[in-house]
């Protein structure tokens, strides 16, 4: 294969031509394909359905004393608290353990921060007059349209190889205005990047202008690797303390990709001075989460090193569905210079920059074709790419054989939107 930026405008029609050809025998084959979110499979799912076989007596309910039928630990039950901190790495007194949903958990956090104020607040955010939050980027769609439906300015902040720019965070928290960021420091939603250490302790040691800022550290995919052993990772908590910031960061965490995503069980860290505050006021709106449901998950996964067995086990699910993304990318559309991705060791996704000002195009004949995909733009503030040029991948819904369907329609539209670009 040439590259396309090498070939005289007769052989770009030619190959416009070709692939024009081919997506028009695949748009006639009727595909009904998904790969916009990053839902665990069917395998997967099966894989800890038996979490259900759980039997549990009137005796298993009481567990370090308590009921978990019963009213009561808002934490959340012990155990599941010294559960996620051992995944995490910080003390379990530092754990709410709560629900199925970290983002539940995360905007809770944003929520209370704007009718409340966070525990060094002067006043609640809804009275300051202007209110920015940086957004490290291409990042989640979901953390950018919370700080924006409180009404916050978001600023983009380029994502690097070791996480996001620093010298643009650093410079930027001089605004007393910017209360806080946004953070996927483990495989990265979308382009699978960890931060590096150097990149977490200046983090973590940040003085911000404004001193109720609010590090929201979304460790969403800190035990999901699907390539290698399990990576450790820098724990937050304690590294934001070393600085001095022991209250300027809440850590997120769940088993939405680990058992189930619509019944798992999420929490958040934080110093114990704002783990105090914030059970104050969560003790006004809810007496407890569903405790049952934590202890069905602390019986299932047990320790750890349990759970880091069960996710070796997804991992053979879900490699072979990154592998054919990556060896299609890498066959069809390498030789051809028109787009860029990550590799990725771990997370659910992967990352494209199409060539500037094809994004839209492509995803839009992707439609056509039959195979949905987040929309282009997604992984920026306000849902705008300003290349008009990442697309994120979700390769974990689909079997391998529809996978292989879906990337051949996305290899053949990339090319189209390309062509469709040189030839003007």
């Amino acid at each position: 294969m040439t590259a396309y930026s090498k070939m005289t405008r007769e052989e770009l029609q030619a190959a416009y031509a070709a692939e024009q050809k081919k997506f028009d025998d695949l748009k006639a084959q009727g595909l009904n394909l998904n790969m916009a979110r990053g839902k665990p499979g069917k395998a997967q799912l099966d894989l800890v359905s038996d979490i259900f076989d759980i039997k549990l007596t009137a005796e298993d309910f009481t567990i370090d004393g308590f009921d978990a039928r019963n009213y009561g630990e808002l934490t959340g039950l012990p155990a599941a608290r010294r559960l996620f901190a051992e995944i995490l790495g910080c003390k379990p007194q530092q754990v709410f353990a709560g629900g199925n949903s970290s983002l539940q958990l995360m905007y809770d956090t944003v929520s209370k921060a704007y009718t409340h104020g966070m525990l060094h607040s002067a006043r609640p955010w809804c009275k300051e007059e202007k209110i920015k939050w940086l957004c490290p980027a291409p990042g989640y769609d979901r953390h950018f349209k919370v700080t924006e439906s409180f009404g916050f300015e978001l600023i983009t902040i380029a994502m690097t190889e070791n996480g996001p720019d620093m010298d643009a965070v650093e410079e930027a928290i001089k605004d007393p205005a910017v209360k806080g960021m946004w953070n996927v420091p483990k495989y990265s939603n979308p382009q699978g990047i960890t931060y590096s250490d150097e990149t977490i302790r200046r983090l973590a040691s940040m003085k911000p202008a404004a001193p109720d800022f609010l590090l929201m550290w979304d460790n969403a995919y800190c035990i999901h690797e699907f390539e290698g052993e399990f990576v450790p990772f820098v724990e937050i908590l304690s590294e934001c303390e070393k600085y001095g910031n022991a209250d300027m960061v809440f850590e997120f965490a769940s088993t939405s990709k680990v058992t189930l995503p619509g019944a798992g069980i999420a929490c958040f860290a934080c110093s114990e001075a704002n783990l105090a505050y914030m059970t104050k006021l969560m003790d006004i709106q809810v007496i407890s989460f569903d405790k049952v449901n934590q202890l069905r998950h602390v019986r299932f996964l047990k320790d750890k090193a349990n759970t880091l067995e069960l996710m070796k086990r997804h991992s053979a699910i879900m490699a072979p569905k990154f592998r054919a993304v990556t060896d299609a990318l890498d066959a069809e559309i390498a030789p051809l210079e028109i787009a860029s991705w990550n590799h990725p060791k771990g997370g659910y996704f992967v990352s494209v920059d199409a060539m500037p000002g094809t994004a839209k195009r492509a995803l839009a004949l992707c439609k056509e074709a039959g195979v949905t995909m987040t929309g282009a733009g997604a992984t920026f503030p306000y849902g705008k790419d300003p290349a008009d040029s990442n697309i994120r991948i979700a390769p974990s819904l689909p079997p391998v054989s529809e996978l292989e369907q879906a990337i051949a329609v996305f290899c053949t539209c990339l090319k189209l939107a390309a062509l469709e670009k040189l030839l003007g």
